[in-house]
Parts: C-alpha cells; sequence; structure tokens
C-alpha cells in the first residue's frame, strides 16, 4: 500500500479521473453460434477456438468453433439472468446470448486486468422485468476510476497476489477437508467390516422393508406435519435426523406412507450410483410422512448403527449389483432384502455408533468451519478491493469508513 500511496502522490496528486466505460473501452454483444461449432466441453479437432455465453468463469463455456470473433484481450460481462461475473478472457473466442464483451480503445491507458477488476464492484438496480438483463447502454455509462498505468499496475498485483494467496488457502482448507473425510471413512468401514467373528445377516432376515409414497412438493405448507421427501436425503440430510426441513398439510400426511421412530428412510432413485441408497434413520418422536422413490425400513437394532452401515464402501459395492437404469438409477425396494449387514449385537452395535459419531462430529465441524473460513477469506478480498478502486478527490484511496460513507 505504501507503494501504491507512493505512485498516486507523485503520478496523480490532484486527483483522479473517472471515465465513462464507453468513453474508454468498445462494448460489442454476442449474437448466434457460429454455423461451425460443437457444443463440447473440450475442444475436437479443427474446432479449437472457445465459445462462450452468459455465466460464471468456466461454466460460460458454451463450446467450440472452427472460427474466432474477438481477436484481443478482453472481459466478458453477464447480461442476463447472472448478471455480472467479469471475466477475463485473453484467448481468442467468440460470444453468444447477448454475453457483453468490454476491452480498452487504448491498452496504453487502461490496463486490461484492471478493467476487470473495476467492473466486479458494479452494482446495477434490479430491473422490473422477469429476468434481470443489462443492455449495452448501461455498461456504457458505468464511471470507473482511470488513474495513470502505472498505478493500474500496481493495484493488479496486489489484488492478483491477493487472489492467489486466497486460493492456496482454499485449496489447502479443501485439501485438509478431503484428508479428514478419508480418514473418517477408513476409520468407519474397518470398524464396520473388519470383523470376521460378527456375522451377516441378510436384511430382510431382521427388517421390513416397505415402499414409501403418496405426497409431492406441492404439498409442503410452513406449519404443517413432518415429512421428508426423498431428494432431501441427498442434499439435507445426514446419517440421522430428529427434525424434518419441511411439513406437508393435514390430507397429504393422513393419505402418506410412515416411518416411525428408529426406522431408516432410503432413496432409491436417484440421478448416479453415488446418492441412490442414501439413507437417514429417523430419531425423531412423532411419526413423519415419507415421499415416493424410498423405501422405510423397519427394524429392532440400533437405528445409527445400520444409517453408518449404509454410507460403507461395503454397502456401496453391494447396492451397485442391485443398481439399473443409465439417466435415472434405481434399486428396487424388495431386493433390498438380500442385503448382507454385519449384526453384532445391540451392546456392540451402541460402542461402535459412540465411536463413529465423534469421528461425524469432526467431519461435520470442518465441514460448517471450511465454507466459513472461504467466505471470511472473499470478504476480506473484497474489502481490499473495493478500497483498492474507490479513490477520493484528493487521488488517495479512501479509508473504508469514508468509503462506506460515500456510497451511503
Amino acid at each position: 500500500m505504501s507503494k501504491l500511496e507512493e505512485l498516486i502522490q507523485e503520478l496523480c496528486p490532484k486527483g483522479i479521473q473517472y471515465h465513462l466505460i464507453g468513453d474508454i473501452c468498445d462494448v460489442l454483444t454476442g449474437g448466434e453460434a457460429p454455423p461451425e461449432s460443437i457444443k463440447e466441453k473440450e475442444p475436437q479437432g479443427e474446432y479449437i477456438y472457445p465459445i462462450y455465453s452468459n455465466g460464471l468463469g468456466d461454466n460460460a463455456l458454451w463450446g467450440y468453433s472452427k472460427t474466432f470473433r474477438i481477436d484481443k484481450p478482453a472481459v466478458t460481462f453477464s447480461s442476463i439472468g447472472t448478471i455480472g461475473f467479469p471475466t477475463l478472457r485473453e484467448a481468442k473466442f467468440t460470444p453468444i446470448i447477448r454475453l457483453k464483451v468490454i476491452y480498452p480503445k487504448d491498452a496504453n491507458k487502461l490496463n486490461i486486468c484492471f478493467l476487470k477488476y473495476a467492473l466486479e464492484i458494479v452494482q446495477f438496480e434490479k430491473q422490473k422485468s422477469s429476468v434481470a438483463n443489462v443492455n449495452a447502454l448501461m455498461i456504457k455509462n458505468i464511471k470507473i476510476p482511470v488513474p495513470p498505468l502505472e498505478v493500474q499496475q500496481e493495484i493488479v498485483r496486489i489484488l492478483d497476489e491477493f487472489t492467489v494467496k486466497t486460493a492456496e488457502l482454499q485449496a489447502e482448507l479443501n485439501k485438509e477437508y478431503e484428508a479428514r473425510k478419508k480418514q473418517y471413512e477408513y476409520y468407519r468401514d474397518t470398524l464396520l467390516n473388519n470383523n470376521a467373528e460378527i456375522p451377516k445377516i441378510k436384511l430382510g432376515e431382521f427388517a421390513v422393508i416397505s415402499r414409501g409414497g403418496n405426497f409431492q412438493k406441492k404439498d409442503f405448507v410452513d406449519n404443517g406435519l413432518p415429512c421428508i421427501h426423498y431428494g432431501q436425503i441427498y442434499t439435507h440430510y445426514g446419517t440421522y435426523a430428529d427434525t424434518t426441513l419441511t411439513t406437508i398439510n393435514e390430507e397429504a400426511y393422513r393419505k402418506s406412507k410412515k416411518a416411525k421412530k428408529n426406522d431408516i428412510v432410503m432413496a432409491v432413485t436417484s440421478e448416479n450410483i453415488e446418492d441412490v441408497c442414501k439413507s437417514v434413520a429417523w430419531l425423531g418422536d412423532k411419526d413423519i410422512a415419507v415421499s415416493g422413490h424410498t423405501a422405510i425400513i423397519s427394524h429392532h437394532q440400533n437405528a445409527k448403527y445400520l444409517s453408518y452401515y449404509f454410507s460403507s464402501n461395503a454397502f456401496f459395492k453391494q447396492k451397485k449389483k442391485l443398481a439399473h437404469g443409465t439417466k435415472v438409477i434405481e434399486v428396487t425396494p424388495n431386493t433390498l432384502a438380500n442385503i448382507e449387514v454385519p449384526l453384532p449385537s445391540l451392546e456392540v452395535q451402541n460402542r461402535l455408533v459412540e465411536v463413529l459419531d465423534n469421528f461425524d462430529s469432526i467431519c461435520s465441524d470442518l465441514n460448517i468451519d471450511l465454507p466459513a473460513e472461504i467466505e471470511t477469506r472473499q470478504k476480506q478480498y473484497e474489502y481490499y478491493r473495493d478500497s483498492l478502486l474507490t479513490f477520493a478527490e484528493t487521488g488517495h484511496i479512501m479509508p473504508q469508513t469514508d468509503r462506506q460513507t460515500d456510497k451511503q
């Protein structure tokens, strides 16, 4: 920051000029995909030039073509739906679907990376239309600070360095989480499957397996009776639960299949083999309605023990043999009866659950802490970025408190 302050004092002591994007940049709008193009995620043969639509970063990649429209470094800016997300594009490409392309008229006066960072802090008022959109005129009327090139380059250097360090920290945190997760899975599988003396009993011999069914998402209400929809098992629930995410109306509840305390609710339909047969042990006192595409497993064992087993590698190998389908993967509930489960005494099950609960708690804490740490770093980055790109009339970088007051 001291070097940046020195540059500002030396090169622009009287202040920083602000310019309209339309005065210093060309703004183009994407159109249709070239006639010779392919909708692929990787280049194929002569189709080597990427085609980008609206979206965030690499998610904006639409496909590839033999030709290109933009042949210079530019910033793309989503203008419909997912508004914003300025992305630096340095290779030749073609924009489509109203994607905006912005590049300096004079690269000796405006650094393309500085332009990208400046566009990150732009905010538009919400449009009244059902789909948010930004037109070229709105972008041309954006006003950004344009300090001397040396100042721009120093700001870019600082933000690039901060971005790299943030990415490195995020990668390190993710690596730590994955290592702990694998460690947990190893101990879970070892505890549940590595004892030859524990008999393996077919599920159908000690449990009753029935189908869930009847209610749908349209039956959800704010203050109703508890329910679990099969899709929530993938996204919301862990190994066990005693409260539900949603409730349904009384009529739908009355007609629905129900799970009682200690039952296992298993999703038997999914888009992939990993999620199919994902399970949650219901530990709440009240019976819950269960949607279709599920199996309800009633038993007299430790429900958490069974749910832990249904997330183990040994169970994965068994369910994989039962699964069928391509786009939609299914396991027929009655075939689950042949699944073999290592079934020690209830006393041993209880001890194993106590150990696994401790491991599970550690992983859950990491899963909560990781996104929180990443969010903190993102906010820290945004704070410094906004500070670096907001100038007072004197040309000095504005203090945070003054900048907040100015925006208000």
